[in-house]
């Protein structure tokens, strides 16, 4: 028995990787994370911070009389958004792959609520927020974060009910709809898109049929158009992006200031914090037009830099949806792509409404804007796809590798050796 005991195990047999293994389990901290996604989050937030900051220094002082009150609000909720992130990446997956329609749910009933008087609260003609006193949180924002979690968890356990029916396409097709009519009659154009874009998306990496993908965005373009045309003031909207400048001082006034900064910025900008049309002449400037500012200040080269790193930041989220499918994971895949398809709507009505592409449209700029609900709801849907993207990397990790057996030599490969 002593000499037993006394026998050491090789390296090979020593339980290393399992325990390795077991601690990754344990402690979130100790795995691996998505550096790289990060880092590029962590640029973009800097160029906002320094954005929000110079291109609000006019109306904050003009408002509070303090010229960065803008850019320190702006921080509190950048760090409440941070807190806000380790909080959802605490929480494991498994909770919100199971309770997925209850974030449906919870959309529609805020949606219904804030359109109550008295508990929503009013601005600009649109009834979109609540007052919480120290906050004030607009109803979308959090919605965009209910229906990545539900179409994630319903487009996951239901797949075959999309695939083989009409069962699972007409819930979903009716959950957006819902959707959709409660925010318009906030109104809240803008998110409508955003979540219904997402949401086709979802639905077509979901393996929704062809036809029945067609015919949803038949029906998604022509209930827009519908909506576009609807109202007055939309359709002064469309008629004023075609031709700006034949209403220069009426309805194409913010759009031709927009246009005037991008034209003040030329190929290297007039320099930080040297922009003549923040200072009162476009309307907006530290929220839905900050690109703009963006443009006159650091001109096309500081426009493809911020451009760059949006692409990249986006490319990454791609990438996590891609491992998970090829992990089998339905649920992450679904949720990750679902995060980066609002990302890039958002980023390309923004970018597009600041530049001409597209009519006005009151719609920030993701991590850049000046915005409390936007940046914490945000943060929020990082603070996801980190969690996602660990469960993933630990997966991997505690996978069992299957050795292979060793190949029996020949009797020719033994004849050559010898």
């Amino acid at each position: 028995m002593t000499e037993l005991a006394a026998v050491k195990l090789p390296a090979k047999c020593k339980p290393k990787a399992s325990k390795q293994a077991a601690s990754a389990y344990a402690s979130p901290v100790m795995a691996s994370v998505d550096w790289p996604l990060l880092t590029l989050l962590w640029a973009i937030i800097s160029c906002g911070i320094i954005l929000v900051a110079s291109s609000s220094v006019s109306i904050a002082d003009s408002l509070f009389g303090d010229s960065l009150h803008f850019a320190k609000r702006h921080t509190v909720y950048i760090v409440l958004g941070m807190i806000g992130a380790c909080f959802i990446a605490a929480l494991p997956s498994q909770l919100w792959r199971r309770y997925g329609p209850l974030f449906l749910l919870l959309a529609l009933i805020l949606l219904t609520l804030v359109l109550v008087p008295g508990l929503g609260k009013r601005v600009n003609g649109s009834q979109r927020w609540f007052n919480l006193g120290f906050i004030t949180v607009q109803a979308s924002e959090v919605v965009k974060f209910c229906v990545i979690v539900f179409f994630a968890s319903y487009l996951s356990r239901r797949q075959e009910d999309l695939l083989n029916g009409w069962k699972g396409f007409g819930i979903s097709i009716a959950s957006v709809v819902l959707i959709a009519a409660l925010l318009i009659l906030e109104p809240d154009f803008g998110s409508t898109v955003v979540i219904t874009v997402t949401a086709m998306s979802m639905l077509f990496l979901a393996g929704v049929r062809l036809h029945q993908f067609l015919l949803l965005v038949l029906l998604g373009a022509g209930g827009l158009a519908v909506l576009a045309t609807a109202t007055p003031y939309r359709l002064q909207r469309l008629v004023s992006y075609l031709d700006p400048w034949a209403d220069q001082y009426g309805g194409g006034y913010q759009l031709t200031q927009s246009l005037i900064a991008f034209g003040r910025g030329e190929w290297f900008g007039s320099g930080l914090g040297n922009s003549i049309q923040k200072l009162f002449y476009l309307p907006e400037a530290h929220t839905d037009f900050i690109f703009a500012i963006l443009a006159e200040e650091f001109g096309l080269l500081g426009v493809l830099l911020m451009l760059g790193l949006f692409v990249a930041f986006i490319a990454r989220i791609l990438g996590i949806s891609r491992r998970a499918m090829a992990a089998d994971d339905k649920f992450a895949a679904l949720a990750c792509f679902g995060v980066a398809a609002m990302f890039s709507t958002q980023v390309l009505i923004n970018v597009g409404v600041a530049s001409g592409f597209l009519p006005t449209k009151g719609l920030t700029l993701p991590f850049v804007s000046w915005g409390g609900s936007s940046l914490i709801a945000n943060f929020a849907l990082i603070g996801f796809i980190l969690r996602l993207d660990w469960e993933l990397r630990r997966n991997a990790l505690l996978k069992p590798k299957v050795k292979r057996m060793p190949r029996k030599k020949t009797k020719a490969v033994e004849e050559l050796a010898a």
